[in-house]
């Protein structure tokens, strides 16, 4: 009998709490003075549409209207008048790779010791295949010029490719080729011209790839979001606010606002209603600690709760995203010749030179506390194979005012680690002597660890491991958001797995809600043992 009370309990206050989804925004909708508060009011203008402007022409400029034969010209010109940039720019981890200023302090950054479980290392560099992503021209990483049109130019003109055919075409003798390269010539003036601030597809080449491919790495950075619709993200949707990603990821002498390792997004809880100079990074920056309406119960969730969590629903809404990729299967052949397989997206689900893969769509986000930062297993570090490796995973503790509840992506892997010295492993991947053409992982591994300068003992094996990546883009529009049974519900709450948190509806607190509901019968028993007195007595006078 108790434990049918105790259940009855707890589907009465599910459906409490959904009563109440229902009447907190119909009570919180309408101010009791009918205006918008103030706070909210400003935030709003916070994020005001507003065009850029400039105050230089860059087609108008000498410098830049001559003949190019390399990208490092390219940069000199940029730097005759942009005189710090370039040294602002070497200081930046999107140039050393590295999370430390100090460039001997290996421990952190795609150029150290920092490994994952997709494309596995950067190998200090070495991998070249790495350096297509780097802010330098010619994949020369640290050692070449800064590449200013990575970031600042909107052509999508091939520079590279256009500068080696005007070398190859000016070689010989042949007046044709000469007129070829002077054609050649006239299109990278014209392109280089093109000077914008970064956009969101500037970025994007390489943080929508990241990983190795479009959907790799984050679930909520695809090329799905180039040219994204208000419903896959409220923010950068071309029909809504088109906001680019410097809109919210704001910069100072080129270090960029949101990076895990040297500015963690959520260092400061400031709005820009408090300081009119705070980072534009957080969703609090903006829209403040209260955004909802005055009165609106969800304001009293944003202490525990991050936007995010309730705002982005799903991930991967439009491509794909690898959830899974299995190294232990690579080297497989087909009729002797190395193969690729698609799966039901049209992504591949084998391929020789990298293994197995599984990808997924609308994926449900997995949640924990989070204060901003992540911790991580480098290749230095000793792990041990008989668990599950973490090689990332969200710090944040209950008792830290900063760790908020927030979504992730879990990306699974089984990648090598050394048998012997109980440490993930580095191998080379691209080039003539790397895996993928070699496909010798025990080769690959010895070039990887001797790049890092990390002994390897010439055994190795494969380990699982997960991978935790914050999911903070695709912010669906307010009517998509969660709603509350989504995580006030008992056997399906989205927040299953926060266990140090009384949630109503989720939780049952047996002793409240037994005097609870021992209240509730007490008074329906009052009521009926009334209403029969009253019937008999009736009845009584009657006769």
């Amino acid at each position: 009998m108790k434990n049918q009370i105790l259940s009855t309990c707890g589907l009465a206050a599910t459906a409490i709490v959904t009563l109440l989804c229902f009447l907190i925004p119909v009570f919180a909708s309408t101010p009791e003075n009918g205006e918008e508060a103030m706070g909210r009011r400003f935030a709003r203008q916070a994020v005001k549409d507003s065009k850029q402007w400039t105050t230089t022409d860059h087609k108008k400029m000498e410098i830049l209207n001559k003949n190019f034969t390399s990208g490092e010209e390219i940069t000199k010109a940029c730097v005759s008048c942009h005189s710090e940039a370039a040294t602002q720019f070497h200081k930046t981890i999107h140039w050393t790779w590295l999370a430390s200023e100090d460039k001997s302090d290996l421990r952190y950054g795609k150029a150290g010791f920092s490994v994952n479980n997709f494309c596995i290392s950067g190998n200090a560099m070495e991998d070249k295949g790495c350096l297509s992503c780097h802010t330098g021209w010619n994949q020369k990483g640290i050692q070449g010029e800064v590449n200013c049109l990575k970031c600042h130019n909107s052509s999508g003109f091939n520079f590279d490719e256009a500068f080696s055919d005007v070398k190859s075409f000016l070689e010989g003798d042949d007046p044709e080729t000469h007129e070829m390269a002077k054609d050649i010539q006239q299109e990278i003036k014209k392109a280089v011209t093109q000077v914008t601030f970064p956009e969101r597809k500037n970025c994007g080449d390489c943080h929508f790839n990241g990983g190795g491919g479009d959907g790799v790495k984050h679930g909520d950075l695809d090329t799905s979001l180039t040219k994204p619709n208000r419903t896959l993200d409220v923010h950068m949707g071309t029909d809504g606010k088109n906001f680019t990603c410097t809109r919210c990821h704001t910069t100072k002498d080129h270090h960029i606002s949101g990076r895990i390792y040297t500015n963690p997004a959520v260092e400061s809880h400031k709005s820009l209603i408090e300081d009119d100079l705070a980072p534009k990074i957080t969703c609090v920056s903006c829209h403040s600690s209260t955004p909802h309406k005055n009165d609106s119960k969800m304001n009293d969730h944003t202490d525990v709760v991050s936007c995010q969590a309730c705002h982005i629903p799903s991930y991967a809404r439009v491509n794909p995203t690898m959830m899974r990729w299995d190294w232990s299967k690579a080297g497989k052949m087909k009729d002797g010749k190395p193969y690729v397989e698609d799966g039901e997206f049209g992504k591949p689900i084998y391929k020789t030179i990298k293994g197995e893969f599984k990808w997924a769509k609308n994926v449900v986000p997995e949640y924990f506390r989070f204060n901003g930062s992540l911790t991580s297993t480098t290749a230095d570090d000793v792990i041990d194979p008989g668990k599950i490796v973490e090689v990332s995973r969200p710090v944040g503790e209950k008792s830290d005012p900063k760790a908020l509840i927030f979504p992730f992506k879990i990306h699974q892997g089984k990648q090598p680690y050394d048998k012997i010295h109980n440490k993930l492993l580095a191998p080379i991947l691209s080039g003539p002597k790397g895996f993928w053409t070699t496909l010798d992982m025990n080769d690959a591994i010895e070039r990887g660890n001797k790049a890092l300068g990390i002994p390897y003992s010439g055994e190795f094996d494969y380990v699982e491991t997960t991978y935790a990546v914050p999911i903070t883009h695709m912010v669906a529009p307010k009517e998509a958001a969660l709603a509350c049974n989504e995580c006030h519900i008992r056997k399906t709450s989205r927040l299953a797995s926060i266990t140090d948190l009384y949630i109503p509806g989720r939780d049952q607190f047996r002793l409240v809600d037994t005097i609870g509901w021992v209240s509730v019968l007490g008074a329906l028993a009052a009521v009926l043992l009334h209403g029969l007195g009253r019937f008999f007595t009736r009845n009584g006078k009657e006769d």
